[in-house]
């Protein structure tokens, strides 16, 4: 037997994807992102709580550069790495970029309609079960509640709430723990629909890893090498000097800072200790003379 044609037609689903969304998966299928490193544990939970049939739902919680949003490239990479169980095969991970649906928009009701077709869309084609799923990641999510004042999509969580009871919506949600018990926890309605992954920071060995595994793409751009003394040095500098942001960001940062300093000096070859000093120096708003040895 036929399925019924959709509400929300193919010809306008897709555009409204193109413009108002990021499919994480078409761009990590172009090798558009860095291997993501070290998270195994917390891409088998949220596999684990995808594949489930009620509350799949996912809220990732950790403070700011620790690696949320990683984690939704991880996921991608591993869609596209054919690394999921066969009910995720070929599903597609788009980010919804509010930024984007919000952008233009006049008034309230004309970000809901460009924003409920996007759900409507996606939880009509989940619900049939005859393509892979449709999952949308969320960055920043405590701005969607009706507690967030400051935010300008505070309350369209509530357009969520009737496909997140459905179970036709797969979301995917990142915040930090603070605003997560400021925001999301005050309704119930909301919070009792995700599953909680708590992200850890990596530490000093894990950041080093991390560092390696990216260092390629560095190479690749700057044209230089980054031998493994220097990822240690930026990693064990940055947690030391940095402390007002976490790893892995402030060591990757930290480590774009020093290749862009080396090539703009004209020095070619391996990454020099001196670039290394510099650019924690000026992260840490400290001197370099401080950093040698």
């Amino acid at each position: 037997m036929s399925l019924p044609p959709f509400v929300i037609s193919d010809a306008e689903f897709e555009p409204l994807l193109a413009r108002y969304t990021r499919d994480f998966t078409a761009q990590a299928r172009t090798g558009k992102f860095d291997p993501v490193t070290g998270r195994d544990v917390e891409l088998d939970q949220m596999t684990l709580i995808l594949l489930q049939r009620l509350r799949k739902n996912i809220m990732l919680l950790a403070g700011a550069g620790v690696g949320k949003t990683a984690l939704f490239v991880g996921l991608a990479q591993w869609i596209v790495d054919d690394k999921v169980p066969p009910m995720l095969k070929g599903a597609r991970l788009i980010e919804l970029e509010m930024s984007m649906i919000g952008a233009g928009s006049n008034s309230r009701s004309d970000l809901e309609g460009r924003l409920i077709p996007l759900l409507k869309g996606a939880a009509e084609r989940n619900a049939t079960r005859t393509q892979p799923p449709i999952i949308f990641c969320i960055d920043e999510i405590h701005q969607l509640m009706i507690a967030f004042k400051a935010s300008s999509y505070a309350g369209i969580a509530d357009l969520m709430k009737p496909y997140l009871t459905a179970g036709d919506l797969y979301i995917i949600g990142a915040t930090t723990r603070e605003e997560y018990e400021d925001y999301v926890t005050v309704e119930p309605a909301i919070d009792r629909r995700f599953q909680k992954i708590h992200v850890a920071t990596p530490d000093v060995p894990m950041t080093i890893n991390i560092l390696m595994n990216m260092k390629k793409n560095f190479e690749k751009h700057y044209g230089i090498e980054i031998p493994r003394d220097a990822c240690v040095r930026i990693t064990r500098l940055a947690d030391r000097f940095i402390r007002n942001r976490n790893n892995p960001d402030k060591s990757i940062l930290a480590l774009d800072h020093a290749c862009a300093r080396m090539v703009k000096s004209g020095v070619s070859g391996a990454l020099d200790s001196r670039f290394i000093d510099e650019a924690i120096a000026a992260e840490a708003g400290i001197d370099a003379g401080a950093l040698s040895g």
